[in-house]
């Protein structure tokens, strides 16, 4: 059964189907670029995403199959990003977008059809993997466009391909193939069109089937390790472990395993 969640703006869609949310960008008509309703949207879509116990993970794709996102939607910058106050303004809500799928604590998938641009590819990479079809194209050409690029979202992109990568990203404002960016670490799997769809459900049930708590950690630990292993954040991460342990989800775990049978975790 599927449950939509109401957003403020039609160029976002989110909802829950078989244990898995969905947000999808609605916007193909500009290729899904992003505007400030979206950004919102996108908060309080993974707001609901993560009071919802119900789901265990979340898929982000672009409507259309022309593009995931293809970056910011230049169209509002003379009305709100002309300067730099209105830059600030701008920052503020698109930063609650960003900040609700970095602080997201369940898994995040990405399902990219056709271009994965700027502001796109910033998104991308705030999922934990990455699905791309064979004809994906991915880059960020701030530097023809004489903007500049934040420091998180730089620090993410170096962590994940490497800073001379990052350095080769950003200076040449290139676009690369699927391939170039699975070898960079940009995406984990290549899929045909005809096939990406169901493979990134597959994926995502077979992570929705496993314990929760277990995935929580996990993902938190990679999270602390990639912000530099800050101590409280080490602190978190062992506290999440002995979760796990002391779990009803752990007891089931062992049961099946002793029993020869599939566990059926709770997240409890």
């Amino acid at each position: 059964m599927r449950t939509d969640i109401r957003l403020n703006t039609e160029r976002m869609i989110s909802y829950v189907e078989d244990g898995i949310g969905w947000l999808i960008f609605n916007n193909p008509a500009r290729h899904n670029a992003l505007s400030l309703a979206m950004w919102q949207g996108i908060a309080d879509a993974m707001t609901a995403h993560a009071s919802n116990d119900d789901v265990r993970v979340v898929i982000l794709r672009g409507a259309g199959g022309k593009a995931f996102v293809s970056g910011a939607d230049i169209s509002e910058f003379d009305a709100q990003r002309g300067s730099a106050e209105q830059k600030e303004s701008y920052a503020r809500i698109a930063g609650l977008g960003s900040k609700a799928l970095a602080v997201f604590e369940k898994p995040l998938l990405g399902l990219i059809e056709g271009y994965c641009i700027g502001g796109g590819l910033a998104t991308a990479l705030a999922t934990d993997i990455r699905f791309a079809t064979p004809d994906s194209r991915f880059g960020i050409p701030a530097a023809k466009l004489g903007l500049g690029y934040e420091f998180d979202g730089l620090a993410k992109l170096a962590r994940i391909v490497g800073p001379s990568n990052a350095r080769d990203i950003m200076f040449s404002a290139r676009f690369m193939d699927a391939d170039e960016a699975k070898q960079m670490g940009l995406v984990n799997y290549i899929v045909e069109r005809g096939e990406i769809e169901a493979a990134t459900i597959a994926y995502a049930k077979r992570i929705a089937a496993n314990a929760p708590l277990t995935i929580k950690a996990a993902k938190a630990a990679v999270n602390a390790w990639e912000r530099g292993s800050r101590p409280t954040d080490v602190e978190r991460v062992e506290k999440l472990v002995n979760e796990c342990f002391d779990s009803d989800d752990y007891k089931e775990g062992r049961r099946a395993f002793r029993d020869k049978k599939t566990p059926e975790f709770s997240g409890r």
